[in-house]
């Protein structure tokens, strides 16, 4: 019989833990900004530092998404929810010891966050047939995906206002408190099956082989390649807000930064609707353009330095501080925040055609796989992402130069990304 209070249980701790995952990330790099101000580290030091501890949360998915499936597959996915959590919950312990023994500790805490993430990714979507009548599966994938986006969006901006305005012990604290009550409503759950027949190579083998199987087909591992690409781009343009926001746009603070992230994400929710009306599934007839038009997106947010774009109509609205003296409040870029949704407009034309025709393509019984291979891809992709603007500023290129790599990138890879017409009957994988 399936339960009644799994379900919203499910929801709010899932709001919970990605908006805790999120507003971590911030937290850690937030001090980063403080201490440019300060004069304390440089901004390619900012910038390195930046790119290493965003990249971190994205390496446990690469390294242990087979061992994530199996662990989830083979015992109760109620209790890897709770497992996951209380993983997290450790590493922001981990993380809080930096007050007292210095910075470096965030790594090792926000890689310990990363691992409870890995864990908890696969429960969250696979305990749904658990616990959910199969005609309600689709909506509740969908109010899943929904919570999840509202969660990073308000999570990166409630950690950047944290650590603007409160002391970072106080942070780590409020973030213990949001792991924790994701953890307590996870207890709460009634606990699920396991399953004593799955093996742990098995288990493993059918991935590696389901990865070969997708890739080696003619259009299925094109189309993973180019879901990648749409979490390249996004991850390198939030690694790279931080030092473009500070040294182009001269934004005052993290909250204003973390702004960016949501024109972007604006952009990319306006184009994901707008695509789920335009195309039918399975055709990518398209989705080159959409790509081009996302990297020429790219090269005009490059254009803003050197044209100065960030100085036409800009605005500031400002507020008087506790000592009385008047403060920016809020800096409004009509230039900037447009092409910011014009480019998040053209990634979500560009997802959403690959994103459907992975799933109606892919055989049903092996969906579960399909998606795991997938997060695995979206996941190196945000790696790759990392490592790119970390040679970008080992190569001395400024912050704007790094959305002009990322342009030549995305153009390079669209002239060799060319997805051949659906066979009808071809077998699914």
């Amino acid at each position: 019989m399936k339960s009644n209070r799994n379900y919203p249980l499910l929801l709010a701790s899932q709001f919970l833990g990605a908006l805790g995952d999120n507003a971590i990330l911030a937290v850690i790099v937030g001090q980063l900004t403080l201490l440019q101000k300060a004069g304390e580290i440089t901004s390619d030091e900012l910038r390195t530092r930046s790119t290493i501890y965003t990249s971190i949360l994205f390496i446990p998915y690469i390294l242990l998404a087979p061992l994530a499936g199996y662990l989830n597959d083979r015992y109760a996915k109620t209790a890897w929810l709770a497992g996951g959590n209380f993983v997290k919950l450790l590493g922001t312990g981990l993380c809080a010891l930096s007050i007292w023994f210095g910075y470096i500790w965030q790594a090792p805490g926000y890689f310990l966050v990363g691992i409870g993430a890995t864990v908890y990714g696969p429960a969250k979507y696979g305990i749904l047939p658990e616990i959910l009548p199969r005609e309600r599966l689709v909506k509740a994938n969908g109010m899943v995906e929904l919570l999840t986006l509202l969660a990073i969006l308000t999570g990166a901006i409630v950690g950047s206002v944290m650590v603007d305005q409160l002391p970072v012990g106080t942070c780590y604290l409020i973030l213990a408190g949001i792991f924790g009550a994701s953890l307590v409503l996870n207890l709460f759950m009634e606990r699920t099956a396991s399953d004593k027949n799955v093996v742990l190579r098995q288990s493993v083998g059918e991935f590696l082989a389901h990865f070969r199987a997708l890739f080696a087909g003619p259009r299925l591992g094109k189309v993973l390649v180019g879901t990648a690409l749409f979490w390249v781009c996004g991850a390198t343009m939030k690694i790279n807000f931080q030092a473009w926001g500070l040294d182009v746009l001269k934004l005052p603070d993290n909250t204003q930064i973390a702004l960016l992230g949501l024109w972007l994400s604006v952009g990319v929710m306006a184009g994901s609707i707008t695509a789920g009306k335009l195309l039918a599934v399975s055709d990518l007839s398209r989705t080159r353009r959409y790509g081009v038009l996302l990297a020429a997106m790219l090269l005009a947010v490059f254009a803003v330095e050197p044209l100065g774009l960030q100085h036409l109509g800009k605005h500031l609205i400002e507020k008087a501080g506790p000592d009385g003296t008047m403060k920016t409040a809020l800096v409004i870029l009509p230039v900037v925040m447009g092409l910011l949704i014009g480019s998040g407009f053209a990634a979500g034309l560009f997802l959403i055609p690959l994103n459907a025709s992975l799933q109606a393509e892919s055989d049903p019984n092996k969906l579960g796989k399909t998606i795991a291979v997938q997060n695995f891809c979206d996941n190196l992709g945000m790696v790759i992402a990392g490592l790119l603007v970390f040679v970008c500023v080992k190569a001395h290129l400024s912050a704007s130069q790094v959305f002009l790599v990322l342009a030549v990138m995305v153009a390079g890879v669209l002239g060799w990304l060319k997805f051949p017409a659906l066979v009808k009957g071809e077998a699914k994988v």
